[in-house]
């Protein structure tokens, strides 16, 4: 809070702030004279030894190999709390793990609207499909798939798999919501895609209450 009164009090002033905040501007100044607990000077030390590890072992430890170097030289501190003081300071340890950056967003001006209003609830099957994109790990390597939900069951309807996150994966998983099961397009083959498009016609269960699967 102090912080945020700092960012903004050149352009508002701190009096009208703190009121449309609803606190005390003798809180505010108090916590400006207020010197630093016992906590924030050790973490501020604490943070300056990690930085100096992560220095001086090429830039590759992570939490667990940091914290015992520090327990080595004599530090009292937790594992949890230098996995804390790392995010802080922005520290990560190299990893083998290939890190896949799925979405990246655009500057638009206008988000499509939200037409169910975030009620994911269906009273019977085929009233209201979803469409979502993840990826997943295969032996043939790293692919995006999109795949289209009916609410109702949690049955998946179909899906698409792409080694790639074109423009045309999300504008698929996109039109397969405003469709029905008659308009289903048939399993074909492409180049480009592979399995272009799988049409699941398993029979529906009763009406459920919640996303539960059949055994």
């Amino acid at each position: 809070m102090t912080r945020y009164i700092d960012e903004h009090k050149g352009s508002y002033g701190v009096e009208p702030i703190c009121r449309i905040l609803a606190i005390a501007p003798s809180s505010y100044y108090a916590a400006k004279v207020r010197p630093p607990s016992a906590r924030a000077i050790r973490d501020e030390a604490t943070g300056a030894d990690l930085t100096r590890i992560y220095a001086e072992h090429y830039s590759v430890y992570g939490v667990r190999k940091a914290w015992r170097v520090l327990r080595r030289e004599g530090v009292d501190v937790g594992r949890d709390q230098v996995g804390r003081l790392m995010r802080t300071v922005g520290l990560a340890g190299a990893t083998r793990t290939r890190r896949i950056r799925t979405t990246h967003p655009a500057a638009v001006s206008q988000r499509p609207a939200d037409l169910v209003e975030r009620v994911f609830t269906a009273p019977a099957p085929n009233r209201l499909w979803v469409a979502d994109l993840t990826y997943v790990w295969t032996r043939t390597g790293f692919v995006y798939t999109a795949f289209v939900t009916d609410v109702f069951s949690c049955s998946i309807v179909g899906w698409r798999v792409s080694t790639s996150l074109h423009t045309e994966l999300a504008l698929w998983s996109n039109r397969w919501p405003s469709g029905t099961p008659n308009a289903w397009p048939r399993p074909t083959r492409s180049a480009r895609w592979g399995l272009a498009v799988t049409a699941m016609t398993t029979p529906w269960p009763r009406r459920s209450t919640g996303c539960t699967r059949r055994s």
